[in-house]
Parts: C-alpha cells; sequence; structure tokens
C-alpha cells in the first residue's frame, strides 16, 4: 500500500456544547476509531495508533467494491450494537480485540459492525485536510459508497438538541465541530469538541480482589508525571460476564507479583493479591472524589493499550 497510516484529529474535552451557526454537531458513537485507506488497489484499516485492523473487519471491503474513488482515506468509527440496538464499546471490542483469525467467520454473524465515517482527509490522489469541514464533507457524499453497513454521521445543527437526545438514550456524547476548520493531522485544538454524556479513561489493573477464588473486583491505577504508579479506585461492575470474569482470573494469577505496586494507599489492600501492571481496562464513571479516586466506576471492556500511555495528566482528554 502506498499511502501511510497517519495519527488522526483528535476532539479536545469540554462541558459546554458551542453554538452559532459556524457549528455542526454529530452523535460520537461509541466504538473504535478506524481509518481507511486504499489505493487503488488495496484497502487497509487501521486505528488511532496506527495498528492494522484490516482483518479484524473483512466485511468493510465492500467499500473498495464500491467506490467510484480511485484513492482516499477515511475517517470513522466502526461500532457494534448490544441487544438494545445501542452502539456498545463491550461488543465491538469482541471483534477488535481477536487474534484467532478463524474465528472471524462466526464472529462476523455473531457480531456484525458497522462504520459510521464522518472525515475524508485524501481523495483522488490529493491531500484534503487543509479544506474546511464543509468542503471535506460534500467530497465525502460524493465519493462514499454508502451501504447497510457503511454510513456517513449526519450533522445537525442544534447541539443541545443532540446531546439531550443523546443523554436520553443512554449514548456516550456529542462531537461538535467548526464548519470552517480544517483536519490537524496528529494533533488536536478547540475547533472539535467532545461534550460526552458520561466520562471514562483507559486505567491499569495494579490487583485483584476474589470471591470463592475468582476475581470479584479491579483495583485500578495510573501513571504519574514521575511515573509513579498512583491508585484510583476499584471496580467491580459492568459489562463483563460470568465467563469474562473467569479469564480475568487467569490472567491475574499469571501477572501475579507479590508486592505492591502502587504508592499510594489502597483500599482492600488486606484481602487485594497484587498484579504487575500490564493490563488495561476502559472504565465510566461520574466523577472524581477530593481523595482521588473514581466514584460509581463501571468496566467497558479491555483493551490493548500500552500502560505508559495510561497518564494521569492524560486522564480528561
Amino acid at each position: 500500500m502506498n499511502l501511510q497510516p497517519i495519527v488522526p484529529f483528535e476532539p479536545i474535552r469540554e462541558t459546554e456544547i458551542p453554538t452559532g451557526v459556524n457549528w455542526i454537531h454529530q452523535v460520537k458513537w461509541d466504538g473504535i476509531r478506524i481509518l481507511t485507506y486504499y489505493d487503488g488497489h488495496e484497502l487497509r484499516l487501521f486505528n488511532r495508533r496506527k495498528n492494522e485492523r484490516t482483518k479484524n473487519y473483512p466485511e468493510l471491503d465492500i467499500i473498495r467494491q464500491n467506490t467510484k474513488a480511485n484513492s482516499f482515506i477515511l475517517d470513522g468509527e466502526v461500532i457494534a450494537l448490544d441487544s438494545h440496538g445501542k452502539p456498545s464499546f463491550h461488543e465491538v471490542m469482541k471483534r477488535d480485540s481477536v487474534h484467532n483469525q478463524s474465528r472471524i467467520p462466526m464472529l462476523m454473524h455473531a457480531v456484525p459492525v458497522f462504520y459510521m465515517v464522518f472525515d475524508l482527509i485524501f481523495c483522488n490522489g490529493e491531500w484534503v485536510n487543509e479544506r474546511s469541514l464543509c468542503e471535506r464533507i460534500e467530497l465525502l457524499k460524493k465519493w462514499l459508497p454508502v451501504s447497510d453497513q457503511v454510513q456517513l454521521v449526519p450533522m445537525f445543527k442544534d447541539g443541545e438538541s443532540l446531546f439531550a437526545s443523546v443523554k436520553a438514550r443512554h449514548m456516550e456524547g456529542i462531537v461538535s465541530k467548526e464548519q470552517n476548520s480544517t483536519y490537524l493531522i496528529n494533533g488536536k485544538n478547540e475547533n472539535w469538541r467532545k461534550i460526552k454524556v458520561t466520562r471514562d479513561l483507559i486505567a491499569i489493573v495494579g490487583g485483584v480482589t476474589k470471591r470463592s477464588g475468582t476475581v470479584n473486583a479491579l483495583l485500578l491505577g495510573l501513571y504519574d508525571s514521575g511515573r509513579h504508579f498512583v491508585y484510583i479506585g476499584h471496580v467491580g461492575t459492568g459489562k463483563l460476564t460470568e465467563e469474562d470474569w473467569k479469564l480475568v482470573t487467569v490472567l491475574a494469577n499469571r501477572l501475579r507479583r507479590e508486592e505492591n505496586p502502587f504508592v499510594n494507599r489502597v483500599d482492600r489492600s488486606a484481602e487485594a493479591q497484587w498484579m504487575q501492571p500490564q493490563l488495561t481496562v476502559k472504565v465510566a464513571y461520574q466523577e472524581w472524589t477530593a481523595s482521588g479516586v473514581l466514584r460509581q466506576p463501571s468496566i467497558q471492556a479491555f483493551v490493548h493499550v500500552s500502560p505508559e500511555q495510561c497518564r494521569i495528566e492524560e486522564m480528561n482528554e
């Protein structure tokens, strides 16, 4: 493939929804950020960290089969739906985290995915990231081969109404974008803003507690600027199944260590089994307490993120 993976433009986190005629608003899907690269011959998929995911989502080759463009780079999110028809990070991770490629055909039926496309960075041999968002969207409408599985993300003028609708459906949030903004590769600025219904972060598991030999809660931490591993709370609720907890028990035993890895006081330390800080997990939460721990955390899914990237100073990104 001639096109090399890039690091996508990222929105900054805000609590206020911007208003005015220069802003459009889109649903923030609870999925996996995926960029699609097509050089006229080959179509390949990469996530925001430039890890390839082409084999995980073979059904998205339909884009190559149907496009009239001779090359492009698309930006969007791959999503999967739960039993209520709502985007679910836990469900899409069943596809994104699979390593045994022989399981993909079965998972394509068990966990179908959809590609929600919201931007175009390169088109027909030309970089278009310096064009305005409005121009890029018009190009997307022209060149994106829309289907049941590949959709152009709708735009809305009323951010407050969209946010209220998303909140009522217990979805992740919205992204507000300045219509004249360019696409800043490997950067972020206030032209793209994400406003979330609930907050989330990627944390590192530094220990567990067990009941009857099976893990029932995770002890979480983040690294501070001095590379100290700081305890931020424990979590035993969320979207893990009984089978998931059994797998976590196996991993906890495999990563077991004798010493407490945290530098600060840990709840339930008397009953904890410590772990090498290698396992990472996405956690939703309501807020931070005055003592620096998460209030009402909930496990969403285990993720393939390097522990070194899980830092306190980036927790609000």
